[in-house]
């Protein structure tokens, strides 16, 4: 067992939470232009403290997305037991988007010009890229949408309703034009 693999102290891990909160909150009202120290206050902790459990922005803004991946890999696995492949494909949009239209530091993080540390959540975003893709690969294999259909398209949708979140209206109108757009007839 690494230190890394230890399991952290209560106090380590309400910090931690605290930071990701304070985080989130911040980018989503700045737009990223954010100093670490800012974040270290808000969430009432030391900057050594923040910096102890992210290196820097990237990785902030990684675990922000891993804590997010973490609850959507939880709602695409469900999606998947869905039997109908074209529900299975709106659940896991819809169920996505909502999370996400609820989570402004998450939308920041995946929407940002700077790149995430994604190796550090390699797990979180794995569990749910494989789901995803797998519920794509039904739909194309069920006829329900066009043959070029993959996972990655999915993701394309979901930034595209991101960037649409004015309110719940907008993204919503946003993905029923794209799923019409691939939906076969």
């Amino acid at each position: 067992m690494t230190a890394t693999d230890a399991p952290r102290r209560a106090d380590a891990r309400r910090n931690r939470e605290a930071v990701l909160d304070a985080a989130g909150a911040l980018f989503a009202a700045s737009c990223g232009d954010v100093q670490m120290s800012d974040i270290a206050a808000r969430a009432g902790v030391g900057v050594g403290t923040l910096y102890r459990h992210f290196a820097d922005k990237q990785a902030l803004q990684a675990a922000i997305i891993g804590r997010r991946f973490e609850a959507i890999a939880g709602l695409a696995q469900e999606a998947e037991h869905i039997a109908d492949p074209w529900s299975a494909l709106q659940a896991l949009l819809y169920g996505y988007l909502e999370a996400a239209q609820a989570d402004a530091g998450f939308r920041f993080s995946i929407l940002s010009p700077i790149e995430p540390a994604w190796g550090d959540i390699a797990s979180e975003k794995g569990d749910f890229a494989a789901s995803v893709a797998r519920i794509a690969q039904r739909a194309v294999a069920a006829g329900v949408v066009r043959s070029d259909f993959t996972g990655d398209d999915v993701i394309l949708i979901t930034r595209g309703a991101m960037s649409n979140m004015r309110d719940d209206r907008t993204w919503r109108r946003f993905v029923e034009l794209a799923l019409d757009g691939i939906r076969t007839r």
